[in-house]
C-alpha cells in the first residue's frame, strides 16, 4: 500500500513578501538616487558657463568688495559693521538663491522644453528620485559656492562663524526651500524663452528689498521682506557671522514655510510635458 505524502507548501505572509522585497527595492532606489546625482554633478561640471556664473561671479563680487571695504571701520549704515562683514554672508546667500532657484527653475524650463522631462517620466526612475538627486546636486553646488566666499572674506579680515552646524542646517534648509520654490516657479513657466525672464522677475524685486544689495532701513520694508523667504536666509547668515549666533529658529521656520509653499505648487502644477501653444 502506498502512502501518499502532500507536498510541502511554505506558508509566506504578506508582512514577510513585503520584508523581502523591500530591502532590494530600497537599495535598488539609493543605486538610483546615487546615479542621478552623479548625473547631475557631471552635466553641471561639464557646462563651463554654468560653472563660471555659479563660481565665478560671486567669487568676483565679494572680490570687489573687499577691495573697497578693506580696512574700513564699523558703519552705522552696515549696522555697526564694516562692509565685508555684511557682504560677505549675504552674497553668499545670494550665490545659494542663484544656484537654487534661478538656475534650477530655468534648467527645468529647458528640459521640459526640449523633451527631456518627458523622456525621464517615461523610464523607471521615480520622480522622488530625479528631484532628490536635483536637491543634493544643489546642495552640494551650494556649499561649494559658500566656502569660495568665505575664504574670501577671510582673507579680507573676516571672522569665520563658530557654530558650524547652525550654519550647516541654514544652508541646507535655504537650498531645500529655494529648490522647492523653484520648481515650483518651473511649474508656471510655459517656455524655456520665458525662464530667465519668469525668474529675474520674481528673483529681482526679493533680493532688492532683502538687503543683499545694500542695507535696508525702512522699519515697514523690513518687516514685509521679513514675512518673505530672501531676507530671513539673509539675516540667519548675519547672525552666524556677527553675533557669533546658534540656530535662528524664526527665520528658519519661515524658510520652512516657503519650501512647503513652492513644494505644493510644484506638486499640483508641475508638467512633464512641454506645454501646449
Amino acid at each position: 500500500m502506498t502512502t501518499l505524502i502532500p507536498p510541502t507548501t511554505e506558508t509566506t505572509t504578506p508582512a514577510a513578501s513585503a520584508t523581502r522585497a523591500g530591502a532590494p527595492r530600497t537599495r535598488n532606489s539609493l543605486a538610483m538616487l546615487g546615479h542621478q546625482i552623479r548625473y547631475e554633478q557631471l552635466s553641471f561640471w561639464r557646462n563651463p558657463q554654468s560653472m563660471v556664473f555659479t563660481f565665478v561671479l560671486p567669487i568676483v563680487i565679494i572680490g570687489i568688495f573687499g577691495a573697497v571695504f578693506s580696512g574700513s571701520e564699523g558703519q552705522d549704515f552696515f549696522f555697526g559693521l564694516t562692509g565685508m562683514q555684511y557682504y560677505t554672508p549675504v552674497i553668499a546667500a545670494v550665490s545659494v538663491l542663484g544656484a537654487c532657484y534661478g538656475q534650477l527653475a530655468i534648467v527645468l524650463a529647458m528640459r521640459r522644453q526640449t523633451g527631456v522631462l518627458k523622456r525621464l517620466h517615461a523610464t523607471p526612475l521615480p520622480a522622488w528620485v530625479y528631484f532628490a538627486g536635483l536637491l543634493v546636486h544643489c546642495v552640494v553646488v551650494s556649499i561649494v559656492d559658500v566656502a569660495l566666499v568665505f575664504g574670501i572674506g577671510a582673507l579680507y579680515g573676516v571672522d569665520l562663524p563658530t557654530h558650524w552646524g547652525a550654519v550647516l542646517l541654514t544652508l541646507v534648509l535655504g537650498a531645500a526651500s529655494f529648490c522647492a520654490l523653484g520648481v515650483g516657479v518651473a511649474s508656471l513657466i510655459k517656455n524655456s524663452e520665458a525662464a530667465p525672464a519668469v525668474v529675474q522677475f520674481i528673483q529681482f524685486p526679493l533680493v532688492f528689498i532683502s538687503g543683499s544689495y545694500f542695507p535696508i532701513h525702512a522699519e515697514l520694508l523690513n518687516t514685509i521682506a521679513g514675512l518673505l523667504p530672501v531676507k530671513p536666509f539673509n539675516d540667519a547668515m548675519l547672525a552666524l557671522f556677527t553675533q557669533d549666533a546658534g540656530f535662528q529658529w524664526r527665520d528658519l521656520a519661515v524658510l520652512a514655510a516657503w519650501g512647503v509653499i513652492g513644494a505644493l505648487i510644484a506638486v499640483r502644477s508641475f508638467r512633464w510635458d512641454p506645454r501646449p501653444e
